[in-house]
């Protein structure tokens, strides 16, 4: 018997220093270390197939709302969540609302605008994202069901978003908001449209907004040179690859990248735009024109804020069954919006 546990334990020691080494291995990169998280998550998405060569186009929304949903946490619970529908640019548009507490005061609102490279996203891969927004702002978060890519390309999404806010804006009241303290915030491709919306609401002079939060964002749709983009192309959840492809359903003609709505980096002017909050990853290509994007909103003399998260890649945020860093990310937002929210009062 002592025999055996002794074998045993030896293939134990042996199994636990095998998988140790490994992780070590591959959280190693050139550029620096990714969390065991970033590496296991990125690991296991390099291994998959491209998740546009194998799958019709319903079977990756439905991949996609799958996985994100296996990489959150438990369903956090909130005073009210109801889903409705406006009359947007192209027929009805789907909004879930969520209440974070019932009470007879006005509330702040955020509008959301969920990633997915404007080809995959809906209500459910992003739902306990705006539960926390909501749970750690105190603020009505109001999430958007825009229309996706390819059978509505762009400006559709950019539309909605706007149109959403153009809502929210008119019908505060009758969900308990205050039209005078809306936020906007989105994250990668949900983080272009939340961007290309403060421009939008800037030129058409309205509905005023407090603030935006852009979460590792998609801003310059005009080339896919950047050093990050070429640093971390492959093998860190988002690709160079995944990139171009999803850029060919959103915005097929290529001159129309270059536009601001499209590309809110390349922009004439970003003059007079609600205060912005930044977040990027470390290990994203899309890190450096995220981080352009504020340093052009900083030289307009709009207020900015900028935070790069060490050691993770693009994607982590609505992650938080995995990384502490989305906590961490979450508590800066809250704290950032309920201080510009408060202010807009």
């Amino acid at each position: 018997m002592k025999k055996l546990l002794l074998a045993l334990s030896v293939v134990v020691l042996l199994s636990a220093a095998t998988i140790a080494t490994t992780l070590w291995l591959w959280t190693g990169t050139p550029h620096g270390r990714l969390t065991v998280p970033a590496a296991v998550i990125s690991k296991l998405s390099a291994w998959q197939e491209s998740p546009f060569s194998r799958l019709t186009l319903q079977e990756q929304r439905v991949a996609f709302r799958e996985s994100m949903q296996k990489l959150t946490g438990d369903t956090i619970p909130l005073a009210d969540v109801r889903n409705l529908r406006i009359a947007g640019p192209g027929g009805p548009l789907p909004l879930r609302v969520y209440t974070p507490e019932r009470t007879d005061r006005a509330l702040p609102v955020i509008v959301y605008l969920h990633g997915g490279a404007w080809v995959w996203g809906d209500l459910e891969t992003h739902d306990n994202l705006c539960r926390t927004l909501a749970q750690k702002t105190g603020a009505i978060v109001v999430a958007v069901d825009y229309r996706l890519a390819p059978e509505h390309r762009y400006p559709a999404a950019v539309d909605d978003a706007y149109a959403t806010l153009s809502w929210v804006a008119g019908n505060a009241s009758s969900f308990g908001a205050d039209p005078t303290r809306i936020a906007v915030a989105g994250d990668s491709a949900g983080g272009n449209l939340a961007a290309a919306a403060t421009l939008m609401v800037r030129e058409r002079r309205g509905p005023p907004l407090s603030a935006q939060v852009l979460i590792y964002p998609m801003v310059d749709e005009s080339a896919l040179e950047r050093d990050s983009l070429k640093d971390f192309a492959t093998g860190l959840f988002l690709t160079a690859e995944t990139i171009a492809w999803s850029q060919a359903q959103y915005l097929p003609d290529i001159a129309q990248r270059r536009e601001r709505f499209a590309s809110p980096l390349l922009a004439d002017d970003h003059h007079g735009l609600p205060p912005a909050l930044i977040i990027t990853a470390q290990f994203d290509p899309l890190r450096d024109e995220g981080e352009a994007y504020g340093r052009a909103l900083s030289q307009a003399g709009v207020p900015v804020e900028m935070k790069r998260f060490d050691g993770v890649m693009h994607g982590f945020v609505p992650m938080d069954r995995w990384f502490p860093e989305s906590a961490t990310a979450t508590d800066l937002i809250a704290g950032w919006l309920r201080e510009r929210l408060s202010a807009a009062n």
